[in-house]
């Protein structure tokens, strides 16, 4: 798809107004909301414990392409007496009337097809973060959400959590002082080298053609497979892309800005140079703007990042430092500039408070209710994009705001993700 028929077309669907009121009714609060689950090893299945704690609310289906981890989801919702149908292919569960909304819980490359296909079957749409595994479809399953009107949340599940907005509101006060640097990070300890694995058969009960979909044909490898994943540029984007759009999500919203300048990156496989993972272990990426930086750093197989926390955003004012994490929030002054903040622990499920979120916005048909909205998702899947991109070309990138591109031709190609195996790049 041409990037100028994109603009043209997005912007001809935004003015006319003309958008397809998919699932136009509300439900009434007592009436039930029918889930299904696409991808249902790992977060999905977090996903749906927790939608399934709202009331009226409902599994009905399950799928999955590896079928013995969708049997073993199937056992232990019957063991809670939750009797559901088995999909292998999510289109087939798309088109069936069983179902309200879904939750997409399957590794980042499929996260466009699979969105953009459940809006358009009319179902409403929980989907994992990172959006989308290339800047283009974050753009395109925004489009599409638009054009449907869909209910469509992002699983950056911390935007519902109290104390990130107190302590957002905290950075706005000004108390701070002028806020010079901006860092968020991420130190993995638990996340160990990928050791090196031969290619292996397709274990039995996987259906592997449809697990790579769009991405590119290869031999199975079990390092490539499930959880790992995220390490190959095949399918994700690495810890830039997993705990970045957290982290970055709110150094943005605490210094109110959107789109960098330039972008600059440095880092590779230091700590594991002969592991099978493609994606840097130690990465450091600064986004620049006009009288600040943004820093990103990640680190694999260790935990000592700033502030001796494991992953975090700091706001360093010319008054004190505010610290930032999942758990809490403290400030430390600078000297005797300012009072020190002690530490304000989370009182919160964040993921629960998630799902309250999106069951309610489904109730009352009401986008406006999200906590993460799909542009609030591909806003920072967009930025985290762009950090990798720099890394890759190993060049200081420069982005044209007004095009939505960057200056450099080669950074380009980036761009977009190249789909393969007869899958099209969806259509808005």
């Amino acid at each position: 798809m041409e990037r100028k028929d994109f603009i043209r077309g997005a912007a001809i669907l935004a003015a006319s107004g003309l958008f397809f009121k998919a699932n136009a009714g509300v439900f009434a609060q007592g009436e039930t909301i029918k889930v299904g689950l696409i991808g249902v090893k790992g977060m999905g299945w977090s996903n749906l414990n927790a939608i399934l704690k709202q009331a009226n609310v409902q599994c009905t289906a399950l799928c999955d392409v590896d079928e013995n981890i969708l049997d073993q989801r199937i056992a232990e919702l019957k063991k809670r007496d939750i009797a559901v149908k088995r999909f292998i292919d999510y289109k087939e569960l798309l088109a069936n009337d069983i179902v309200d909304a879904v939750i997409i819980g399957t590794p980042d490359h499929w996260h466009c097809l699979q969105m953009v296909d459940a809006v358009k079957a009319g179902k409403h749409v929980y989907v994992e973060k990172p959006i989308g595994n290339s800047i283009r479809e974050c753009e395109i399953m925004v489009a599409v959400a638009q054009q449907y009107n869909s209910i469509v949340q992002v699983g950056q599940w911390q935007r519902s959590q109290q104390h990130f907005k107190d302590a957002i509101d905290f950075v706005h006060s000004g108390k701070l002082g002028k806020i010079r640097l901006v860092k968020a990070w991420a130190y993995q300890g638990w996340m160990k080298s990928v050791p090196v694995k031969p290619d292996e058969a397709v274990p039995a009960g996987v259906h592997y053609d449809q697990w790579l979909g769009p991405a590119k044909k290869r031999p199975f490898n079990p390092n490539r497979f499930h959880f790992d994943f995220r390490w190959f540029w095949d399918y994700a984007g690495g810890l830039m892309t997993d705990w970045g759009v957290h982290m970055l999500d709110y150094a943005l919203q605490g210094m109110k800005v959107s789109d960098p300048a330039s972008v600059m990156a440095a880092g590779g496989k230091f700590a594991y140079p002969e592991d099978a993972a493609e994606t840097p272990d130690t990465l450091t990426t600064v986004f620049e703007f006009d009288d600040f930086n943004i820093q990103w750093e990640h680190g694999n197989g260790i935990d000592l990042g700033p502030h001796e926390r494991d992953h975090g955003v700091s706001f360093i004012g010319n008054n004190g430092t505010l610290v930032l994490t999942r758990n809490g929030w403290e400030v430390i002054p600078e000297g005797n500039r300012m009072q020190a903040v002690d530490w304000q622990k989370s009182q919160d499920d964040g993921l629960d408070k998630h799902m309250e979120n999106f069951v309610q916005a489904i109730r009352r048909r009401d986008r406006s209710l999200l906590n993460a909205p799909i542009e609030a998702g591909a806003h920072i899947a967009i930025f985290s994009q762009m950090g990798n991109v720099a890394y890759r070309t190993g060049k200081k990138l420069y982005w044209d705001k007004k095009n939505r591109k960057f200056t450099d031709k080669e950074a380009n190609r980036y761009v977009v993700t190249q789909y393969h195996n007869g899958y099209k790049l969806p259509q808005v």
